[in-house]
Order: structure tokens, then C-alpha cells, then sequence
């Protein structure tokens, strides 16, 4: 039987929102990939990656896109067009972020040294986590257009977002031993490497800091 917002608006402007972050989501997985690859010095199979992750990207933008044309500014919904335009914005970053830090190593062959890649690969799962925790959260929204953001829905939602917040705290730990981890070995590794180690350690970061802005997103949303 079809909601009263399908019934009156045909599909649901929410499922597009949420394809568009499993996208997402979907390249910040196979950058992981990409970095397995990275570890073994398999630079052909990282190449494959990294194409399979420019494309999945592109696919996020062609949704983005759509989602923008389509979304009609007189659409009757609980929240405003704008902030569900901003939600969609802030995931985009996500699978930016992925095809930035695999073309960055990629173009550079940027080879982890073996003593910080168990840390880097913990350190990648973690935001992968955080990443995950988003999606959950973006899968809810449905949810919550449906309860008129009222309810248990808001009090589930709201948990995990609270899950998604201690996921990237622990993102914060482990980036700040990572870097310390690196610090002492700056002085055997040739500084323009050491430059840009640090840089993809911010950018792997990037991914949990911008899960987490996914969260604040919707709680603007239910704040409303």
C-alpha cells in the first residue's frame, strides 16, 4: 500500500538520498581495497581500484545531479528542501574524499612504511566503521519522514548518531598515534614522503570527521 507522501508525490524524494550514500559508502569500501593493494606494492591492481573508485564516484555525482534537478522546490515535506540538498552535499565529500586519497597515493606510489601499515590499516577500518554507522543512520530517514520526526524513530536515530560520534573519536586517537608513529621515523625517510604520509593520514580521517557531519546533518533535521 503506498504512503500518503507516494501516494501524493510518487516515489520518495528519501530513496534517492540514501542510494546516493551507499554510494558513497561503496567507495570509501573499495578504497580500502585500494589500500590492501597499496601495502603489497601491487600498483597494476591498485590502478584497477582506483578506476573502479573514479567510476563509483562519478555515479555519486550523476545521482547528486538528479537528485537536485528533481527535487521540487514546492515538495510538502517536515524539513526544508535546502537542508536535505545540504545533507546531500556532505555526503558527496565522502566519496570525494575516497577518489582523492587513492589518486593521491596512486600518482605518487605512495608506499606505507611496513612498521605503520597494521596502525594505517586499523586506522582506515576505524573511519570505515564510522562511515558504515552513517549509512545506517541515512537508511532511517525514510523512517523519520514517515513519523513526522517524532517518536522511538527520533530516539533511535539520535543512538546512533551517539554510536557515530564515539566512532570518530576513536578516529582522533588513533590519528594522533599514527602521527606520533611517524614522527619518529621522519628522520629515515626522505621529507617530501614524509609531507605527504601525513597528508593522507588527514585525509583518511577525513572520512570519520565527515560521517560524522552526516549525523549532525540529520540531527539538524530532527531539531527542526
Amino acid at each position: 500500500m503506498p504512503t500518503p507522501l507516494s501516494a501524493l508525490f510518487g516515489r520518495s524524494p528519501i530513496r534517492p538520498i540514501q542510494e546516493h550514500m551507499a554510494k558513497a559508502q561503496k567507495c570509501v569500501i573499495l578504497l580500502g581495497s585500494f589500500l590492501e593493494a597499496s601495502f603489497v606494492k601491487d600498483w597494476d591492481l591498485a590502478y584497477k581500484i582506483q578506476q573502479e573508485i573514479r567510476d563509483c564516484e562519478n555515479e555519486a555525482d550523476d545521482l547528486k545531479s538528479d537528485i537536485r534537478t528533481k527535487l521540487p522546490k514546492n515538495l510538502f515535506l517536515p524539513v526544508p528542501r535546502t537542508d536535505l540538498l545540504e545533507l546531500l552535499s556532505t555526503q558527496d565529500h565522502l566519496a570525494n574524499r575516497a577518489k582523492d586519497i587513492a589518486g593521491l597515493m596512486l600518482g605518487r606510489k605512495m608506499e606505507i612504511p611496513e612498521s605503520l601499515v597494521e596502525e594505517a590499516r586499523e586506522y582506515f577500518q576505524e573511519s570505515l566503521l564510522a562511515s558504515e554507522q552513517a549509512l545506517k543512520v541515512i537508511n532511517e530517514l525514510d523512517e523519520l519522514l514517515e513519523t513526522g520526526f517524532r517518536g522511538k524513530e527520533v530516539d533511535l536515530v539520535e543512538s546512533l548518531i551517539v554510536e557515530l560520534d564515539a566512532l570518530e573519536h576513536q578516529t582522533d586517537i588513533s590519528q594522533i598515534k599514527l602521527r606520533a608513529k611517524l614522527f619518529q621515523l621522519e628522520e629515515s625517510l626522505p621529507a617530501v614522503h614524509v609531507m605527504f604520509l601525513y597528508k593522507i593520514i588527514d585525509l583518511i580521517g577525513d572520512l570519520a570527521d565527515i560521517s560524522q557531519k552526516i549525523g549532525g546533518r540529520l540531527l539538524l533535521l530532527i531539531a527542526r
